[in-house]
């Protein structure tokens, strides 16, 4: 009877382990696409704030060019 209860318990512990491993790699598998999806957004912000600034010093330049030679 002593070796059935062990037995389970020892069980018990193995799944404890497997579900504790489980959720560490889901939380490792979070943090992961949390990180991508943050550089994501980054280089989106980085490029829409380039293309900003290429039309603010474009569209002047181009406009006095314009008007400067009429």
């Amino acid at each position: 009877m002593a070796t059935k209860n062990v037995n389970k318990q020892q069980k018990l512990t193995r799944a404890q382990k497997a579900e504790r491993i489980k959720a560490a790699e889901e939380r490792e598998r979070r943090a992961k696409e949390a990180a991508a999806a943050k550089e994501r957004t980054k280089k989106i912000f980085i490029v829409v704030v380039c293309v900003i600034l290429v039309l603010a010093l474009g569209l002047p330049t181009m406009g006095l060019a314009l008007f400067a030679g009429a």
